[in-house]
């Protein structure tokens, strides 16, 4: 029985997967598609609606992203977002121009027409814009619904031919009611009935690993992180000691965390054999600088460690990895034209090559759903609720060279920055909060003398799915505390400074 719901068609934008996960979140199935074959991926899914997300091209631009027309005669409620709207508004007969102020950020909307969209919509509401360009004119038969102090033509629709255009995203938190107009368009416009859920998902998902695997031995390298953890439990689930659990401690881990995975999955009883390959990671790491080149030398270097210990595992044919929708986009993997953020090394095609089968499970979901698969595996909070860690470890969290020294400062301020947040009660409220050794020394005064020492940055940011995130406004006497302790416990730190950009711009790495 094909799933029926709404597809997203990606042209780009930063934000896509956020429609689709936006979409989840609504009760229905998403699922997204490249705009060049969306039209044929189509007969897969049982297409309620059509979203056309948001990117970073101009529709007048040769070699832009176009609208297959074909999309059109499907007769089925669209809605484009930003990018979306100027490629209907371009084909269906009206204008799309530079504009003479671009819009990035919060921007006010005020209603011009009734909407089925803006059902229980203030008629003015705060929204997030990110366009240099705009519609000047809509085609005829189109109204204009909405309009901005720089953009008059904000959003439009047809309510006849059921397509709906708006300017700004109504995808991100920063936008005020954007899951009721989504809702509207979803629920309201296009008639979806409220049937997806991770707690029915989860069933499918294992049935798909019994069928995908065949009875196979699955290898699986666990990271002791949120997805990895429960990746290996939803494996032992559906296929017991057919699975087989690595952990390859590569040394670039917080302190004492690789006694804690193997403690913890001893206590979940789970079987996982530790790898200890540190001293060849931080050799392959001397003298590198360069952020990517940082990725691909522990990248490599963990494929080298995987395969020697594969390569005597005789029964294992497929290889299990948690790949997540944000681990996807940001790769430049993404199923549409999405630039690339940062590389995530994954050993896909290595294993492959080693003729290994992949299976991704959690290729289709966010870090929030991942957790919820978790609660109803009975995971404990302090596995699920664990701040996300970066695959690469602390070697992306120290800007430079990496070496043991600076490895041993950065664990002992990750302690207390991890210590404090709890004991003030932050620490589910943040995505994550972590310490940046820089790679600068600077003048001090300690006890009367002077210093020159490392400076730490500290990143702390809430979000929902690490798409978007805002920095975290913790309380003075908190940042106070943190700062204070690191100062005084962690020689050769003399200075603590706050990031407070949030993403974008910025990424919630520095590396």
């Amino acid at each position: 029985m094909r799933k029926s719901g709404i597809v997203v068609i990606d042209y780009g934008s930063q934000y896509t997967q956020l429609i689709a996960r936006r979409i989840r979140e609504i009760g229905v199935y998403s699922v997204i598609y490249h705009y060049l074959n969306a039209v044929e991926k189509m007969r897969e899914i049982d297409v309620k609606g059509i979203i056309l997300s948001g990117g970073p091209s101009s529709v007048y631009e040769a070699g832009a992203p176009y609208l297959d027309k074909r999309i059109l005669e499907i007769r089925v409620p669209i809605l484009g977002i930003c990018y979306g709207m100027q490629l209907l508004a371009n084909e269906l007969g009206g204008r799309v121009v530079k504009g003479e102020k671009r819009e990035y950020g919060y921007c006010k909307v005020k209603r011009r027409e009734k909407s089925e969209i803006l059902d229980g919509v203030p008629d003015e509401f705060t929204v997030w814009m990110s366009h240099g360009d705009m519609v000047s004119e809509v085609a005829n038969g189109y109204n204009v619904i909405l309009s901005s102090e720089n953009t008059p033509i904000a959003g439009f629709e047809s309510r006849e031919k059921k397509i709906y255009a708006l300017q700004f995203h109504p995808e991100v938190v920063h936008t005020e009611h954007g899951m009721g107009i989504l809702s509207n368009f979803v629920i309201g416009v296009c008639k979806c009935e409220r049937n997806w859920s991770v707690e029915a998902y989860i069933n499918e998902l294992i049935e798909n690993i019994k069928e995908e695997t065949a009875g196979g031995g699955v290898l699986v390298a666990v990271s002791g992180g949120v997805d990895s953890t429960v990746l290996a439990c939803l494996l032992y689930k559906a296929i017991g000691e057919n699975m087989k659990a690595i952990f390859i401690d590569n040394g670039l881990l917080r302190k004492d965390e690789s006694r804690k995975v193997m403690d913890r999955f001893r206590h979940l009883g789970i079987p996982v054999e530790l790898v200890d390959a540190s001293d060849e990671f931080l050799n392959n790491l001397k003298g590198v600088i360069e952020p990517e080149k940082k990725r691909k030398i522990i990248g490599d270097t963990f494929v080298k460690v995987f395969k020697r210990y594969a390569e005597g595992v005789s029964e294992v044919r497929y290889f299990a990895q948690g790949t997540l929708y944000p681990d996807v986009v940001e790769s430049g993997a993404s199923i549409g034209p999405s630039s690339v953020i940062k590389t995530h090394h994954n050993l896909v095609q290595e294993v492959r090559q080693m003729g290994y089968k992949v299976v991704e499970p959690f290729r289709e979901l966010f870090k929030d759903e991942v957790r919820r698969i978790g609660r109803i595996l009975n995971l404990p909070d302090d596995v699920i609720m664990q701040h996300p860690f970066p695959g690469p470890g602390l070697a992306v969290r120290i800007i430079g060279e990496v070496s043991k020294e600076k490895l041993d400062l950065i664990r002992e301020a990750d302690e207390i920055i991890i210590e404090e947040i709890k004991k003030a009660n932050l620490y589910e409220e943040l995505w994550q909060c972590f310490p940046v050794l820089l790679p600068i020394k600077t003048v001090g005064v300690m006890g009367d003398q002077r210093s020159y020492s490392y400076v730490i940055a500290l990143r702390a940011i809430k979000s929902i799915d690490g798409m978007t995130a805002n920095w975290a406004m913790i309380p003075y006497d908190v940042l106070n505390k943190i700062s204070s302790r690191i100062v005084n416990e962690v020689k050769q730190i003399n200075r603590v400074v706050y990031d407070i950009t949030n993403k974008p711009p910025a990424t919630i790495e520095w590396e």
